[in-house]
């Protein structure tokens, strides 16, 4: 059954934090899409995906004739070429709850020191558990993640 892990962000970054999230994902054997609503986010993270660690990178791609091979995809749009297990929602990104349920997981992250945000993803929370879908929501604190509502 598919479940939602809703992430906020209050002490660090959302480029501190998927590339974590895209390892552990990785390390399951999963697939998965990271999805922005800002165009200009997925170049951005199409270098931080390469970059961001000196001993490694996350293998992923972007729209293209591989678009379908890539363990991790990036995108502003609604596609999910690569047959994904995990769809990440950044930067007020959605997915419809019918979606949602046909992933094994999906994960919004959310920046808690912008309120659009934050009740952008009140609403979600609302939205998703009414259609029955099981969600965790999860804080920082002293730089742990812990659990607080699901």
């Amino acid at each position: 059954m598919a479940e939602v892990l809703f992430y906020h962000l209050t002490q660090t970054s959302l480029e501190a934090t998927l590339p974590g999230l895209l390892e552990r994902t990785l390390a399951r054997g999963w697939r998965a899409v990271v999805r922005s609503a800002l165009p200009e986010r997925i170049a951005a993270l199409d270098t931080l995906l390469w970059t961001h660690a000196e001993e490694s990178f996350l293998p992923h791609g972007i729209a293209g004739p591989d678009a379908a091979r890539q363990p991790v995809y990036l995108t502003a749009g609604t596609e999910v070429p690569n047959r994904a297990d995990v769809l990440f929602l950044l930067d007020g990104a959605t997915a419809d709850p019918t979606e949602i349920g046909r992933m094994a997981r999906t994960v919004l992250l959310f920046d808690g020191r912008d309120e659009a945000a934050l009740s952008a993803a009140r609403a979600d929370w609302r939205t998703l558990t009414a259609a029955g879908l099981p969600a965790t929501y999860w804080a920082q604190e002293d730089g742990r993640w812990i659990k607080k509502a699901g």
